[in-house]
């Protein structure tokens, strides 16, 4: 019997990456067919209200279960009971509390099929109890997804997933969404209070550890001594705001350097960049690149985990070491001096992600991924 209904199990704390990959994959399927729901395992501290109703304005039937610490019986119980009455074919976790509580819940339920999908590489996933837990897990569900080559190999290495257990699933974007109409990069400077011909480099990302911006601070600071009207703009927030604002402080770069926290439209304002900056120290897999390629902005990204998969060097954006200040420092400055380069970048960009990366072609390959399934 063909896969009918499938229930997502996902922990959200924020939304970042992985959020936004099910907010696209999730309604497309629905729209295709497969009868879709979510479950978002969430925390006191961590509202979700908002992405929720966003999810079931889409279509898809949304629930939200607390979870109370890493090893939750009674959400386990929850779950337990919750599938014994669904009547679903599958179940499907992402990340790894969704993936320890989901699927020991739908195997003590009787679900017929089990799945995981792998979205990060994090350095904690290598500890040995987690390596354990996992390669516990992957023996117990038919198969698994990963969103890049980076990631399969990582959990196949590091995970002990059985090699022909996993099959590799790109991130896919909306791409009739992403383009920015004429004139966007000088509204957009108009609205940040940018001059329009300054050389204006920006990050989209959470304000952790894992995405490097420190590193593209002091590499900033380079630049500004060579440039010294250029400016950097950082959407987003997170732990680290604070300190990175001490920085730039510390460099007296605070009225070049412009933390703006989190935007609904940050897409919108990446038409004002002459580059998308991504220092990331790790990378799952990076959704922001793809959507800084679909709007034609070039990309300097660490050549990291997923990021060459993504980013062809010198064809549609340029990869840089991590941690190599200087040479961070000195892509950013060709970028911006050189802006018929750039042009050209952005534009093998936008066709990179047409041809390879579009919402259309992940939601295909996910149809066929549950479809190659046999009882």
């Amino acid at each position: 019997m063909p896969i009918r209904s499938v229930l997502h199990v996902a922990k959200m704390t924020g939304v970042a990456g992985m959020e936004n990959h099910l907010l696209t994959l999730l309604p497309g399927l629905k729209a295709r067919g497969l009868d879709t729901q979510l479950i978002i395992l969430t925390t006191p501290e961590h509202s979700i209200d908002e992405y929720a109703a966003q999810m079931a304005a889409a279509g898809v039937a949304v629930q939200q279960l607390p979870i109370r610490g890493n090893l939750d019986f009674n959400l386990y119980n929850q779950l337990t009971q919750w599938f014994r009455k669904s009547g679903l074919d599958a179940v499907h976790t992402h990340l790894i509390h969704a993936d320890l509580h989901g699927v020991l819940a739908a195997r003590r339920a009787g679900i017929k099929h089990v799945f995981m999908t792998g979205h990060n590489d994090d350095p904690f996933r290598r500890r040995l109890l987690i390596r354990l837990m996992q390669r516990w897990l992957w023996r117990r569900v038919d198969k698994g997804i990963a969103i890049s080559e980076a990631i399969r190999a990582f959990q196949i290495k590091v995970e002990g997933a059985p090699a022909n257990h996993v099959t590799t699933i790109r991130y896919g974007i909306d791409l009739s969404r992403s383009r920015v109409g004429e004139g966007a990069r000088a509204v957009t400077r108009q609205e940040l209070g940018l001059p329009d011909q300054a050389p204006v480099l920006g990050s989209v990302c959470r304000l952790v550890e894992q995405k490097g911006v420190s590193d593209a601070l002091r590499a900033f600071w380079q630049v500004s001594r060579q440039m010294a009207d250029a400016h950097y703009v950082i959407i987003g927030d997170g732990p680290l705001r604070q300190s990175l604002q001490a920085q730039a402080d510390g460099y007296g770069l605070s009225h070049r350097i412009h933390f703006l926290g989190w935007r609904e439209d940050a897409h919108a304002l990446m038409a004002a960049f002459d580059a998308l900056i991504v220092p990331s120290r790790w990378e799952g897999f990076g959704l922001v690149v793809l959507e800084a390629m679909a709007a034609k902005v070039p990309v300097i990204a660490s050549r990291i985990s997923a990021l060459p998969e993504i980013i062809l060097d010198g064809e549609t954006g340029k990869l840089i070491p991590p941690g190599d200040i200087q040479g961070l420092a000195q892509a950013m400055i060709d970028i911006c001096m050189y802006p018929a380069q750039a042009h050209l970048l952005g534009e093998a960009g936008r066709r990179r992600a047409e041809t390879e990366f579009s919402a259309e072609q992940m939601i295909d390959r996910t149809l066929q991924f549950y479809a190659d399934v046999r009882d």
